[in-house]
């Protein structure tokens, strides 16, 4: 199990990262404008359990670089810290203006369901992403790491899968705001930029 002060400080950066604005959550909007609350629910709930796949792959991966070599689990580290600092420079560059207006093909709540399940899944940049992030809220003190990392993605998941839910709920209340107010998705960029860049340099020069 993950402590209290780990599992807060690990919740409120994945909740920034998840809120900002990204292919995913815009996906989740446009298809809820589009085709209503129902079906952008799902295809949230969808994207979200994604997650569950590159959690696997991060727990293997991670077990397995350990197991080989020190060295090659310190090159892990330092690719995922300078891709971790590549995104942040990325989201901090970024001029905002997130718009929703999608054209979202007439599908069944099912079948986007299983859209947006798939297309995370298989997406081998959030492979990258989760490598890079879920290690750094591990702490060695506590045991096993790789159960560390399996409940820091099922912790990644749930959030992902609430936020994405309420997202395609409000989905035309909160489109309409954002293509209102692009400021708002300029600084929600600036703030997952941030964070970005300080898990990257964390990531690289932690012992």
């Amino acid at each position: 199990m993950l402590c209290p002060e780990q599992f807060l400080g690990f919740l409120t950066a994945a909740i920034l990262i998840t809120l900002s604005p990204g292919p995913d959550n815009m996906m989740v909007l446009g298809v809820g404008i589009a085709k209503g609350r129902v079906r952008g629910i799902a295809f949230g709930l969808g994207c979200a359990l994604g997650c569950l796949n590159h959690t696997l792959l991060a727990v293997i991966g991670v077990s397995a670089l350990v197991a080989a070599s020190p060295a090659a689990f310190t090159a892990l580290k330092i690719a995922g810290g300078l891709y971790l600092v590549w995104m942040g420079v990325q989201a901090l560059r970024s001029r905002g203006g997130a718009h929703t207006a999608l054209d979202v093909p007439d599908e069944p709540a099912r079948r986007l369901f299983f859209k947006g399940l798939l297309a995370n899944a298989i997406n081998p940049k959030v492979v990258l992403f989760f490598l890079s992030f879920l290690p750094q809220f591990v702490v060695p003190a506590r045991g096993d790491a790789n159960w560390q990392i399996a409940w820091l993605g099922l912790v990644f998941t749930l959030q992902a899968a609430l936020l994405f839910g309420l997202l395609g709920y409000f989905s035309g209340a909160v489109g309409q705001w954002l293509n209102r107010t692009p400021r708002a998705g300029l600084w929600l960029d600036r703030i997952a930029g941030a964070i970005f860049v300080g898990l990257g340099l964390r990531l690289m020069v932690a012992r």
